[in-house]
């Protein structure tokens, strides 16, 4: 049993990355078929101890999941510092490690280095951990007028691969690749039941209990598909691949294809380039295009997202920094953690919607960045009470036999306290 203990830690971007930041840590975002943290564990053999993000994260947890910890309360390393077991490694939440043998390229001490800039160290047992403002800048902290410098004296720099994700819509579109990564890395079995179409020389692959029914059409030219334990697509349906459908999903009908949808998720109508983190509910019909969706989102019948602008121009996203240009064409909607939506929602492209937040009224298309916890779209509309909205995360959790805790309850409401402040540090 490999002593490796890896930490994650969100830097001053990831702490950025509206609409999901305020209520999970960066690392429990969902990129092909694995959280970025299940990522980082399997390709370094590691187990993750923690998250060190911001204040107000603290207390977060979901089930398989480690917990967010301040500085104070990191776990010690143990070992004698004499095997490469022993090694602590601290990465940016925001690395998608790619399978490529990387266990064994760390064999001492070392920073961490990805396309020439630093996203990490590896440390013996008792070593110094950086400080707060490095960990918030790893790869500028004398630029931004702290001599972090000196941190790195001494220590070889350890080139890894992978991908440094730059914002949210990273994920959304770097996923297609990252699903045919996993599938030539995990998915190693071929599956036709009896009823079910099937196109292309890629795999379908199903876990136990996964079952597919009669007249479905699976399209696996492009990439495979993978059903986890218990995932179930009713017919008539056509999927398309690349494809991971998480464990107790079900597809009600529809189209979905070239996507992530995480565990205990219903979903009906056309689903394409898109992330659904979990526990999400789109049971109806309507379009879902080049999204992301935080858990326990639960979208109206109808609702649908635009996710190519007229012109076919550029897309440009609100941020906390201002407006920021994607350079892609193809952007639909960024949901955050518990949003809902009523029946009939127009979401425009490059949509934002805070955690929380309720979307209705306004007779048209919802604003291009709704609020955390807005009750409506009205800009005169008051905020969700906040003891009013806890009561039913704890009846929507509980309808998926979950628990709204007491760490749980209280970044949520930390999240209602500071969503006048994008910016959490």
């Amino acid at each position: 049993m490999s002593r490796r203990s890896l930490l994650l830690f969100d830097d001053v971007v990831a702490r950025r990355w509206a609409p999901f930041a305020s209520t999970r840590p960066v690392g429990e975002l969902l990129l092909g078929s694995l959280t970025l943290r299940a990522r980082a564990e399997a390709v370094l053999d590691a187990a993750c101890a923690g998250h060190w993000s911001h204040a107000g994260l603290q207390g977060f947890v979901e089930p398989g999941c480690p917990p967010v910890i301040p500085r104070d309360g990191l776990p010690e390393a143990t070992g004698s510092g004499g095997s490469t077991d022993d090694l602590r490694i601290l990465l940016s939440s925001r690395v998608a490690l790619a399978w490529d043998g990387l266990p064994d390229a760390i064999r001492q001490s070392a920073r961490l280095v990805l396309d020439g800039r630093t996203v990490g160290w590896a440390l013996p047992p008792g070593a110094e951990l950086p400080d707060d403002e490095r960990i918030l800048h790893p790869d500028g902290g004398a630029a931004k007028g702290h001599g972090g410098a000196a941190f790195d004296d001494g220590l070889p720099e350890l080139e890894i691969s992978g991908a440094l994700l730059e914002a949210p819509w990273s994920l959304m579109s770097a996923n297609e690749a990252w699903l045919l990564a996993d599938g030539a890395h995990l998915w190693t079995t071929d599956d036709t039941p009896v009823g079910v179409h099937r196109l292309g020389d890629h795999p379908l692959s199903l876990a136990s209990g996964a079952r597919v029914e009669p007249g479905v059409v699976v399209d696996t030219r492009n990439g495979p598909v993978r059903l986890e334990e218990g995932a179930a697509v009713q017919g008539p349906a056509r999927l398309t691949g690349p494809l991971w459908l998480g464990p107790g999903t079900v597809v009600l009908g529809g189209d979905v294809g070239t996507s992530s949808v995480g565990p205990v998720c219903k979903v009906r109508g056309e689903v394409a380039e898109s992330i659904l983190l979990g526990f999400d509910n789109k049971a109806h019909d309507g379009h879902l295009g080049h999204a992301v969706l935080g858990r326990w989102v639960n979208l109206g019948a109808g609702t649908t997202n635009s996710d190519l602008k007229n012109n076919y121009g550029s897309v440009r996203v609100w941020t906390p920094e201002g407006p920021a240009d994607t350079g892609l064409s193809k952007v639909g909607s960024f949901l955050g953690d518990h949003v809902k939506t009523a029946i009939g929602t127009l979401l425009p492209t490059g949509a934002v919607v805070g955690a929380g937040a309720n979307v209705f009224g306004g007779g048209g298309f919802a604003p291009t960045r709704v609020p955390p916890f807005a009750w409506g779209v009205d800009p005169e509309a008051p905020r969700y009470r906040l003891e009013a909205f806890l009561e039913t995360a704890e009846r929507a959790m509980a309808r998926r036999d979950q628990t709204l805790d007491t760490g749980l309850r209280a970044v949520l409401s930390r999240a209602w306290e500071q969503a006048q402040d994008p910016l959490p540090r």
